[in-house]
């Protein structure tokens, strides 16, 4: 039996016949719909005494016959056969409306929302009457064709650009009304000839937004709650904007809400769900990304009304390790964060993966595929964790003969993208790779340093550890996989804390680097604050530095400026360290 969406209340068994006999009808391939069928849809509407809107395919197919409004009555966007901002979804939309108007915002936001090839709003006139032979006439009063059209001059915000996040100008979707036609008029328009000419237009528009296809294209979706202040708040837009530009995907816009606490089921209110579909719809995004972690059932509520992939923060940077990881016991310990993180999340990650209910029909033979899922995952984190434990005993192994050496460690760290494996290698003429990204390297590299010692000047060698860089609310999972790495930081004699001068937050980052340092199980060594990127930072921002940190060590490590009072205050720290540890 053909099913009926919308709302059913008091509607007869006669009533609900008529509706689903709507779906034996079919309409001509080159046709949007027949006076026939639309006096069928508006006497059935009058009867009713409600709107009824019925879903036609291309094949001139009903698909879908709903009792209410299109927005009441729309197709769920992850039901839509295609999708993307370059064509239709090539279905259309015949619906009626109570009253003599055109068609409502809300019927065309509707129409956006499932990028319908067209939609026909029928004004009825509340009489008609049934012919001889069951054909029903008179009902229709007028008629509106309304359907999407490109935006010439949409702005894109782009990465590299979208560094620099302001408020949105969300645009509105673009469409075209017809004046009143008569049904006649209207079944003469010719369907195959508007979407093509359509379709041409949209394919046009997107290649000339000039985005890379194998990049994703991605809405960014800031929300902030009092915890944050406005600065704050933007500080985290442009970071998670350079966090997918470093993931490797491109950010067209950025949407903003400000509330007083998150939704506990969509994180955003219901309106701005409907406008980040909207404009999800409009540009073309297969990926949205919210500023903050996200719940399994968020994700799940989430892509079901905008129909596209959703992620979080961490997922992001979880990809970004994945990239970057090099060595067996990097991509290992990204493994290891990944399945953890993926593991509560696995319900409803697509519709094949059912689970046992506990009602009749619902019970089946063995497990279903979440529970095989679920339970493979949970052997592999077994299997992992006992890796990264025997890697952490071998780190440990490690130490303890430097130690036995008496060779003093030191460990670089800092906010990602500090210059800390640019520091390193002027220091030590290493070959790390660097990059103006987040988390280029994630692989701990340990060189070797000789440095003035004493009063003499003696050499001493020292062991100098670049580390993985640390991020604002840096994730859990990270945090208890890597570990093995972290542990490079506390058991160091001594550490160097590299900050990025040159960037607006810097204070915040020395905030977030010393509470994940807090963090730790083991109280690090000393630690020497280092400034780098004094070449790029105002007059203002060095004098601040300075007053704030007057023990400071300021440096351009790519300039190679200040290295030599560094290698003096390093000796000091060392000397200290060993001394007083």
């Amino acid at each position: 039996m053909e099913t009926i969406f919308g709302n059913l209340q008091g509607l007869k068994s006669s009533q609900l016949k008529q509706l689903q006999r709507l779906y034996h009808q079919r309409i001509p391939g080159d046709r949007i719909t027949t006076p026939d069928f639309s006096q069928r849809l508006a006497a059935i509407s009058t009867e009713v005494n409600q709107p009824v809107c019925a879903y036609i395919n291309r094949r001139g197919q009903v698909i879908r016959v709903g009792v209410g409004t299109p927005r009441q009555t729309q197709i769920p966007p992850l039901e839509l056969p295609r999708y993307g901002a370059e064509r239709l979804s090539g279905i259309r939309c015949i619906a009626t409306h109570l009253k003599p108007e055109p068609p409502n915002e809300s019927a065309l936001t509707a129409m956006a929302l499932q990028r319908l090839d067209a939609l026909v709003v029928l004004n009825i006139t509340g009489t008609g009457f049934t012919r001889r032979g069951g054909g029903a006439t008179g009902y229709v009063k007028e008629a509106y064709l309304a359907h999407l059209t490109p935006q010439e001059s949409r702005t894109l915000i782009t990465s590299p650009a979208a560094l620099k996040v302001e408020e949105s100008q969300i645009q509105s979707p673009s469409w075209n009304i017809s004046p009143p036609l008569g049904l006649d008029d209207l079944a003469e328009q010719d369907l195959v000839d508007l979407v093509e000419n359509l379709e041409a237009e949209f394919q046009r528009e997107f290649i000339a937004q000039k985005v890379d296809a194998d990049h994703d294209r991605v809405l960014i979706v800031g929300v902030m709650t009092s915890e944050i202040t406005p600065l704050q708040f933007q500080d985290t837009l442009v970071e998670l904007a350079r966090l997918v530009d470093t993931a490797g995907g491109d950010v067209l816009q950025t949407i903003q809400q400000k509330r007083s606490r998150v939704h506990p089921q969509t994180v955003v209110g219901e309106g701005k769900v409907q406008e980040i579909a909207l404009t999800a719809q409009t540009l073309g995004v297969n990926l949205v990304v919210f500023n903050r972690d996200l719940s399994p059932s968020q994700v799940r509520n989430l892509e079901m009304q905008i129909g596209i992939r959703v992620v979080d923060r961490t997922e992001v940077i979880l990809d970004i390790f994945a990239q970057r990881a090099q060595s067996r016991a990097g991509k290992l310990q990204v493994e290891l964060a990944q399945l953890e993180y993926m593991q509560p999340r696995l319900a409803g990650r697509g519709r094949t993966m059912s689970r046992l209910g506990g009602g009749i029909g619902t019970r089946g033979p063995g497990e279903t595929k979440l529970e095989t899922e679920r339970r493979a995952i949970g052997q592999r984190i077994s299997r992992l964790q006992k890796e990264v434990n025997q890697l952490q005993a071998h780190r440990s192994r490690l130490r303890q003969r430097r130690q036995h050496r008496e060779v003093p460690s030191v460990a670089l760290v800092g906010y990602t993208n500090a210059g800390k494996s640019t520091l390193l290698n002027a220091l030590t003429n290493a070959e790390v790779y660097t990059a103006d990204q987040l988390f280029a390297t994630l692989d701990p590299t340990t060189r070797r340093l000789v440095i003035p010692y004493g009063e003499t000047n003696e050499h001493q060698e020292i062991l100098i550890t670049d580390t993985v860089g640390f991020i604002h609310e840096l994730p859990a999972s990270l945090m208890d996989a890597f570990r093995a790495t972290l542990e490079e930081v506390t058991e160091a004699d001594a550490l160097l804390h590299l900050v990025d001068l040159s960037h607006p937050a810097w204070l915040r980052h020395i905030r977030s680097v010393r509470e994940i340092l807090a963090q730790m199980p083991i109280t690090p060594g000393p630690a020497l604050v280092i400034f780098n990127k004094i070449d790029q930072a105002d007059s203002e921002t060095l004098a601040l530095a300075r007053e704030e940190f007057p023990l400071a060590v300021f440096i351009s490590a790519s300039q190679r400026l200040g290295l030599e009072t560094l290698r003096q205050r390093l000796a000091q720290l060392i000397e200290y360290a060993v001394d007083y540890g």
